[in-house]
C-alpha cells in the first residue's frame, strides 16, 4: 500500500489475539525495545528489581548506582497520600446563573451521596471522592475524583461521569453537554491543577544516604549535592518557568517503567511531575522526591500483554490486589517513585563530580558512531 519496504519492522512471533479491540488497530508489526534490570531498591523494607525499557545508555546503570546508595544507606520509604483518578467534563448553561446554581448543586454537600451512589453504579471499584467546579463564562468545568481500585482507570471514571450528567439531566434539563473531558482533568497535559490537586497518586518518596556512601558511591559530597540541588532544580527550574519539573530526569525513569510494565507512556507528561529536594541529615544526606501524579495501574490496557505481564511479575504486582482493592497499583506507583529517587541520586551525582559527560561517551555511544567519527 506505501510502496515503501518494512523489512527492519518484525511482524511474526507476537500475540496479536492479546490486542485486537484493546490496545491497538490496524497492526501491522511490533517495535522492540531492549529492557534492562537496575536495582535492588531497597523500599520500605523490601527489594525490588526494577525493568526498565529504554534506547538510552546509561540510564539503567544510573539508576542501579542510585539503588546501590541508597540500599548501602539502609533503603528509602515511600507514602501514597492520595489516590484519585480525575475526569472534568465541560457543559454550558443558558446563563452564568444558572452555570453558578449547577455549581452549588454538585457541590453542595447534601447531594454528595446522591451523586456518589449514581456515579458508582458503573464500576465495582470506582467509587467517587468528590467534585469540583470551575465556572469560565456559562461554561461549567467538573472535575470529577475517583478512586479505581488497581486500574488506571480512565474509561471507569469516564463511565461514572456520563452516569452522573444523565442524572443532572432531571435537574438542569437545560444543560449542554460539550464534552466529557474539558481539559480541567488533566490528562496527558502538563497542568498546575495536577501539580496542586494532584491526580492518579500522590507519592512521597525519601532516604538519608550516608555520607562515607555519598563521597565512595557516588563520587561527590554532601555539600556538593545540595548546592547543585538549589541552583539546578530549584532556582534553575524557576527561571526557566517550569510547571512541576523541579527535578533533574524523573521523565527519564519514569518513561521506561511505564513502557516495560504496559502503562499508557502519553501519561508520562503528568506522571513525571516531580520536587526533589536534598537536605543535610546531619552529616549525611537526605534527598527526597514528592511525584503528585503517578497515573499507573496494574489491571487492564497493556498490562496484561505477556512481556509486560512479566514485568509486573518481577515486581510482584502484576494483577489485582487480592486483599486490598488498589494495593498493586499504589505499590507501583511507590516503586516507581523509589526508582526515580535513585536517578535523581545518581544524575545529580555525575553533574556534581563532572562524570556525566564521560559516563554518557562510554555507555550511550556506539563503538561504531566513534569509529565512523574518526573516519
Amino acid at each position: 500500500m506505501t510502496g515503501r519496504a518494512m523489512e527492519g519492522l518484525p511482524l511474526d512471533g507476537f500475540d496479536y489475539e492479546a490486542i485486537l479491540g484493546q490496545c491497538c488497530e490496524m497492526p501491522v508489526g511490533y517495535v522492540t525495545l531492549p529492557v534492562g534490570i537496575a536495582g535492588p531498591l531497597v523500599l520500605d523494607g523490601m527489594s525490588y528489581y526494577l525493568p526498565m525499557a529504554t534506547t538510552e545508555g546509561c540510564l539503567v546503570a544510573s539508576t542501579n548506582r542510585g539503588c546501590k546508595a541508597i540500599s548501602m544507606s539502609g533503603g528509602a520509604e515511600s507514602v501514597v497520600h492520595q489516590d484519585a483518578m480525575t475526569r472534568a467534563p465541560v457543559v454550558s448553561l443558558p446563563s452564568i446563573r444558572r452555570a453558578a446554581d449547577l455549581k452549588f448543586f454538585v457541590e453542595d454537600p447534601a447531594n454528595f451521596d446522591t451523586l456518589a451512589a449514581v456515579f458508582n453504579r458503573s464500576s465495582r471499584f470506582g467509587r467517587l471522592q468528590g467534585i469540583h467546579c470551575s465556572l469560565a463564562g456559562r461554561n461549567v468545568y467538573l472535575r470529577f475524583s475517583c478512586r479505581t481500585g488497581d486500574a488506571m482507570g480512565m474509561n471507569m471514571v469516564s463511565k461514572g461521569v456520563q452516569n452522573v450528567l444523565e442524572y443532572l439531566w432531571g435537574d438542569f434539563p437545560d444543560m449542554h453537554v460539550i464534552s466529557i473531558s474539558g481539559n480541567y482533568c488533566s490528562d496527558k497535559k502538563s497542568a498546575a491543577v495536577n501539580w496542586i490537586e494532584g491526580r492518579g497518586k500522590s507519592v512521597v518518596c525519601g532516604a538519608t544516604i550516608k555520607e562515607e556512601v555519598v563521597e565512595k558511591v557516588l563520587k561527590t559530597t554532601v555539600s556538593a549535592l545540595i548546592e547543585l540541588n538549589t541552583a539546578k532544580n530549584l532556582v534553575g527550574s524557576a527561571v526557566a518557568g517550569s510547571l512541576g519539573g523541579f527535578n533533574a530526569h524523573a521523565s527519564n525513569i519514569v518513561s521506561a517503567i511505564f513502557i516495560a510494565t504496559g502503562q499508557d507512556p502519553a501519561q508520562n507528561v503528568e506522571s513525571s511531575q516531580c520536587l526533589t529536594l536534598f537536605e543535610r541529615d546531619g552529616k549525611d544526606l537526605y534527598v527526597s522526591v514528592s511525584m503528585p501524579c503517578i497515573e499507573v495501574g496494574t489491571v487492564g490496557g497493556g498490562t496484561q500483554l505477556a512481556a509486560q505481564a512479566a514485568c509486573l511479575e518481577l515486581l510482584g504486582v502484576k494483577g489485582a490486589g487480592l486483599e486490598t482493592p488498589g494495593s498493586n497499583s499504589r505499590r507501583l506507583a511507590s516503586i516507581i517513585a523509589g526508582a526515580v529517587l535513585a536517578g535523581e541520586l545518581s544524575l545529580m551525582s555525575a553533574l556534581a563530580s563532572g562524570q556525566l559527560v564521560k559516563s554518557h561517551m562510554k555507555y550511550n555511544r556506539s563503538s561504531r558512531d566513534i569509529a565512523k567519527a574518526a573516519v
